[in-house]
């Protein structure tokens, strides 16, 4: 790993990595999708979102604790399974999950610069513009770390900034009033408002990103799990007040109808043309450094699978190193499903994906590593029945009202499954001392 530099990253800049993947596209792409699951109750979807993401949070901070090594996820993977197909199959779940955002992301600045021109939404200009962001996006991260750090950083500055602006404005123009405007149509069953928390979950997801910086993270014992904590207590608080804030100045009906870009539509009614500048300006910010983050982010991830033999790499004649091929792959999947699926069938399969991906990492966790971590068997069990739990729901959602998006996850899991048992089976890794379970 000599492409890596120990204490380039402070425990500000690891924030700033976390908050820039997570809130990227998370508030500005779900929040509709959100609320047309749980209906008037949207606001306290995210906070149970919150209380899910904290309990999943709990092995992840126990974890870099103990092993912070970068490559995060991929290593923690190794630890609880060894050098196998469960670990290989973990690892690539949560890239792929990581992927399926980038070009959720990319397909949120599509939808949301769209909106300066008042063009319709159907159109091919959608996923063109996201192509566009991935391509740009794949520049910048060939350049070097330290400009993506300091990028991340103030692009996370300016958008942390406008997106509480934009929240604390809309509220004030409410009154601050709790009222939500209207009602939907039908009212959600619980099953739906489960299923509402799988998408909240995908909005906090970027917290693991975190874990991939393990080294590179000044006194990363303490500080990768400050900066995971950190990480999700700002985007908490900000989700809580963007949701209030658009619940005041919309209808369900009205943010449903809008639902791919429902910040914008809720700028509207307070700030007129001007909020919806102001608002599409920080959308782009944030997917334009969300993207730029998590690609830096999988691409390290996938270079560091490729160093332990867990997936196979192929040059396809390309220069430079590991790393900068996995870019090319990263990317090219990315653009891929951005021209194929719309946003709320690439968040559903994300959610899904990073569901599964989430109760292997906490039973792993809780089989065979929680002594050596310290961990509380009760809190770890408690992230993985609430998982399944909100799995299980988004999962019945989904079935009764789009199961081509089930099927696709379906296969996409069993496409990597069978994969990775082929190629692990045709070339086993070698054993090295850090795989300690088999």
């Amino acid at each position: 790993m000599e492409n890596y530099k120990k204490n380039s990253l402070t425990l500000t800049s690891a924030v700033a990595l976390g908050t820039a993947v997570m809130i990227g596209a998370g508030i500005f792409a779900l929040l509709g999708q959100v609320a047309e699951l749980s209906g008037a109750f949207f606001p306290i979807t995210f906070l149970l979102g919150t209380i899910v993401t904290g309990f999943s949070a709990y092995s992840y901070v126990q974890m870099s604790h103990t092993y912070p090594d970068a490559g995060g996820i991929g290593m923690f993977f190794v630890k609880a399974y060894g050098k196998g197909t469960i670990t290989a199959v973990a690892s690539l779940l949560m890239a792929v999950t990581m992927v399926i955002n980038q070009s959720l992301v990319a397909r949120t600045f599509g939808t949301y610069t769209l909106q300066l021109f008042n063009i319709d939404n159907n159109t091919f200009l959608v996923p063109a513009l996201g192509v566009l962001l991935l391509a740009f996006a794949f520049i910048i991260n060939i350049t070097n770390n330290r400009i993506i750090g300091s990028f991340s950083f103030v692009m996370s500055a300016l958008k942390i900034g406008g997106i509480a602006l934009f929240a604390i404005a809309g509220l004030w123009v409410a009154n601050f009033s709790l009222g939500i405007t209207g009602t939907s149509e039908s009212d959600p069953t619980i099953v739906s408002h489960i299923a509402g928390i799988a998408l909240t979950i995908l909005a906090f997801k970027g917290f693991t990103t975190i874990t991939n910086s393990g080294s590179e993270i000044v006194n990363p014992h303490k500080n990768i799990g400050r900066a995971i904590i950190i990480s999700i207590l700002i985007c908490a608080v900000i989700y809580g007040l963007v949701a209030w804030a658009v619940s005041s100045n919309l209808s369900i009906s009205e943010i449903i109808q809008a639902r791919d870009y429902a910040l914008a539509e809720a700028a509207r009614p307070a700030f007129g043309s001007y909020g919806v500048w102001f608002t599409v300006l920080i959308a782009i910010i944030a997917t334009v450094s969300g993207v730029i983050a998590s690609i830096f982010a999988v691409s390290r991830m996938l270079a560091m699978l490729s160093d332990m033999q867990l997936i196979p790499h192929k040059h396809f004649g390309m220069p430079g190193n590991i790393q900068k091929h996995t870019l090319v792959y990263t990317v090219v999947i990315a653009i891929t499903l951005t021209v194929f699926f719309d946003l709320s069938r690439i968040a559903s399969m994300g959610a899904i994906l990073y569901l599964v991906m989430d109760i292997m990492f906490h039973w792993g966790v809780l089989r065979h590593l929680r002594k050596e971590i310290k961990a509380n068997a009760y809190v770890i069990g408690t992230a993985i029945m609430l998982d399944v739990i909100v799995l299980g729901g988004f999962l019945w959602i989904k079935i009764n009202s789009d199961l081509l998006v089930v099927i696709i996850s379906l296969i996409m899991f069993l496409l990597i499954f069978v994969g990775e048992k082929y190629f692990l089976t045709a070339h086993p890794p070698k054993h090295d001392h850090s795989s300690m379970h088999h």
